[in-house]
């Protein structure tokens, strides 16, 4: 690609130009060079994409082994970029190359799953002739393509987000309207560009870029939306819910994951995870951790692994590959942990390291001790912030990790299998992860969460689940 990218809307399966929202440049976090152009649909453009939707799902439809071939093809070009496609998503989103070529590893192999997940859509047998008077019938399920599916993806996933959502839509038969973030959309442009090359139907996808309160509200709305992925904050997840009536949702939303560090705890394991369980990508992950839990007896020798660790950390220019730390997704960002950094330390809360920011970049910060209702603590920072507290036992713990309005994933530090699983039982998040991080996260397990976390589930066979109706067949008649 160029310097400064240009590809256009994908709708009816023509790279559109022009639009009714006029043209927006999309600027790098870093230092605010102009990344690359791209229209923005208005009102005309979301139904224009919304018609070649519906036109395409009742048109034609792709068998699974030809969905398999397509998701297969679209992998291996994604790799053949891979180079190419971590530049522009560092550029365009502020995270480190490392992590950004991990994301575009991941997005090649999201896709292959969605392939093998094609083929591998099943229903089952109903054993109604086991009821008396239905001797004579067999029964069993078939799953079908629910229609549209609205996929509305984040800053913070720029490629992947779009991989999981188109990919699984594309694998279980559906058509698909892909709205990325506005502020970062050249990735998902050159991720449908290679699924059309890849040889899906051109108006199988269709990609717009715009304010969410403009076109995401006009897609949400319409009825020919059979369903809505979405990820981003949980005020807009609820509001697209409280739209949608019955149609379908999966909504992946905010977090404020915990880390117990038990007394039994490999301390310098925990410490060593740290590192990029809540600093990578700035914070700027749903499952970063915001809060480390640590027990009395381990806490001083916790903070002496962990603080060296925090401040030999390097802070600048993502597409340095030594960075590990860059730039928040805007200043005003960065200003706002500020502001609640210097809060909490105002309230009593004591800065063991980071608390400096320069532009979008905001240094590791670890807060002690904070008052659990100061926002860094109790809303989603999204931010390379954590806050240390101290308990005395495993239920203090819990209660402690339970005390959000968030459930997406927790870890937990312990040597004991009893620990593990009372923790497994009682904490109230969509998955425990137990010796790792809340941020663990491999892309075919079940990823979701609890209470104002969301609802529904990612990961191709779970996303397929939920993108398909389950149909029942009964035939009566049957020779006995």
């Amino acid at each position: 690609m160029d310097e400064q990218a240009f590809r256009g809307l994908l709708i009816g399966g023509t790279w559109r130009t022009d639009s009714t929202g006029g043209i927006h440049e999309v600027r790098a976090p870093y230092d605010r060079r102009v990344v690359g152009r791209v229209p923005h649909a208005g009102l005309v453009e979301v139904g224009e994409a919304l018609d070649s939707a519906a036109v395409a799902f009742a048109r034609e439809a792709l068998s699974p082994s030809r969905r398999s071939e397509i998701l297969r093809a679209a992998a291996a070009r994604i790799r053949v970029r891979a180079d190419e496609l971590s530049s522009l998503n560092a550029r365009e989103s502020g995270k480190p190359m490392r992590e950004a070529r991990g994301e575009v590893a991941r997005t090649a192999l999201v896709l292959e799953e969605a392939a093998e997940e094609a083929r591998r859509i099943a229903g089952h047998m109903v054993p109604v002739d086991a009821v008396p008077g239905s001797e004579d019938r067999i029964a069993f399920t078939m799953r079908f393509p629910v229609g549209i599916v609205a996929a509305i993806t984040p800053f913070n996933g720029a490629l992947l987000s779009p991989a999981h959502k188109v990919g699984a839509a594309i694998a279980a038969g559906n058509t698909v309207i892909l709205k990325p973030a506005s502020a970062t959309p050249l990735s998902a442009l050159e991720f449908a560009a290679e699924l059309l090359a890849a040889g899906l139907p051109p108006d199988f996808l269709q990609v717009i870029v715009g304010s969410g309160e403009t076109i995401g509200d006009a897609l949400v709305d319409d009825p020919r939306v059979a369903m809505v992925s979405f990820t981003g904050s949980t005020p807009v997840g609820m509001r697209i819910r409280a739209r949608l009536g019955l149609r379908r949702a999966t909504l992946e939303l905010g977090g404020n994951a915990p880390l117990i560090v038990h007394e039994d705890a490999d301390v310098a394991a925990a410490a060593s995870a740290v590192i990029a369980g809540a600093f990578g990508y700035a914070g700027q992950v749903c499952i970063s951790i915001q809060r480390i839990l640590v027990h009395r007896r381990v806490r001083e020798r916790f903070l002496d692994e962990l603080l060296p660790r925090v401040e030999a950390m390097r802070v600048g220019d993502p597409l340095d590959p030594a960075t590990d730390v860059g730039p928040m997704l805007g200043e005003e960002k960065a200003q706002a942990a500020e502001a609640d950094i210097a809060a909490a330390v105002a309230a009593g809360a004591r800065l063991l390291a980071g608390g400096r920011r320069d532009g979008a970049l905001l240094w590791p910060t670890v807060l002690a001790d904070a008052d659990p209702s100061q926002p860094i603590v109790c809303r989603e920072a999204f931010a390379p912030v954590v806050n240390v507290h101290t308990y005395d036992d495993l239920d203090e713990a819990i209660r402690m990790a339970n005390s959000t309005e968030y459930g997406l994933q927790a870890g937990i530090y312990t040597a004991s299998l009893a620990v593990a699983l009372e923790a497994a039982r009682r904490l109230e998040f969509g998955g425990v992860i137990v010796n790792d991080t809340s941020r663990y996260r491999v892309d075919r397990m079940p990823y979701g969460g609890v209470k104002s976390s969301g609802m529904g589930k990612e990961g191709s066979r779970y996303s397929i689940a939920e993108m398909t109706e389950e149909r029942l067949i009964v035939l009566r008649g049957v020779p006995s």
